[in-house]
C-alpha cells in the first residue's frame, strides 16, 4: 500500500498562502516546483519542493482584465525558451505570457478564446 503526501495546500479552502481555492491546472517544472492556477483566487501560485506555503507569481490582484490580474485562470504551462508562465485565463478569454521572474503584468498573446 502506498500513501499520498501533501505536496501544496492541506490547509483547508482558503485564500492564505498556506491554502488553495479550487485549484484547476498545474505543472512541474525541472527543479520540482509545482506551479497551481488557482480559479477563485484569480492567481497562480508557486510551491518549491518541500514548502509550506505558496507564493502567488501571477494575479492575486483581485479579478479583472487589467495587465496585473486574472480571472478565473484555469491552466499553466512553463515557457522554458522564455521563462515564463502561459496562462489560460477563462473569463477574459485570453492566452497570458508571464514572466517567471518579478513578472509584475502578462502580456496577451491570444485573445477571443475560451481555454
Amino acid at each position: 500500500m502506498q500513501n499520498g503526501v501533501t505536496v501544496a495546500g492541506g490547509n483547508a479552502y482558503g485564500s492564505e498562502m498556506n491554502q488553495l481555492s479550487n485549484a484547476y491546472g498545474l505543472c512541474l517544472d525541472d527543479d520540482q516546483t509545482i506551479y497551481i492556477a488557482e480559479y477563485s483566487n484569480n492567481r497562480i501560485v508557486e510551491w518549491k519542493y518541500g514548502a509550506t506555503t505558496g507564493r502567488v507569481v501571477a494575479g492575486g490582484n483581485g479579478c479583472g482584465n487589467r495587465p496585473n490580474q486574472l480571472y478565473c485562470p484555469t491552466d499553466v504551462i512553463i515557457d522554458k525558451e522564455r521563462d515564463s508562465l502561459i496562462i489560460c485565463d477563462y473569463v477574459n478569454r485570453r492566452v497570458v505570457r508571464w514572466p517567471r521572474q518579478n513578472g509584475t503584468k502578462g502580456e496577451i498573446i491570444i485573445s477571443g478564446v475560451l481555454c
